[in-house]
């Protein structure tokens, strides 16, 4: 259960996405990915994903230049790890990916959603 403050951080978030969260949401947002639907800067416990889809318990987080720093790498493993917990599988973009191959970072997700969907489901992503 996320706490007031991821909450709070997490609309703040919603209105300043970065320039690859926005591109990648606009493919996203609405169920345009399959009839998938999903959340952008969704709060988690403590953590807030840049984008989940509850049905497969997928997140999916756009990581810029940022990422690539010692301390960034251990956070971002200990995130995941605990996301892993709550039955969550984080896949990671980079950031000049989704500005640059926007279409594989796409077959990626839609792979990754396949991947997740329940065993013997055939039908439409619920709502």
């Amino acid at each position: 259960m996320p706490d007031g403050i991821s909450c709070t951080r997490a609309k703040v978030f919603r209105r300043v996405m970065t320039p690859p969260e926005a591109r990648l949401w606009t493919r996203l947002r609405g169920k345009r990915l399959n009839g998938v639907k999903f959340r952008r800067q969704h709060p988690v416990g403590p953590y807030i994903l840049d984008f989940y889809c509850a049905w497969v318990k997928l997140a999916i987080e756009v990581d810029g230049a940022s990422h690539d720093a010692p301390e960034r790498i251990a956070h971002d493993r200990r995130r995941t790890a605990w996301l892993a917990t709550q039955g969550i599988r984080v896949i990671r973009l980079r950031a000049s990916d989704v500005r640059d191959e926007i279409e594989g970072g796409m077959d990626f997700i839609q792979r990754s959603v396949r991947e997740r969907v329940p065993p013997g489901y055939h039908g439409v992503a619920p709502s």
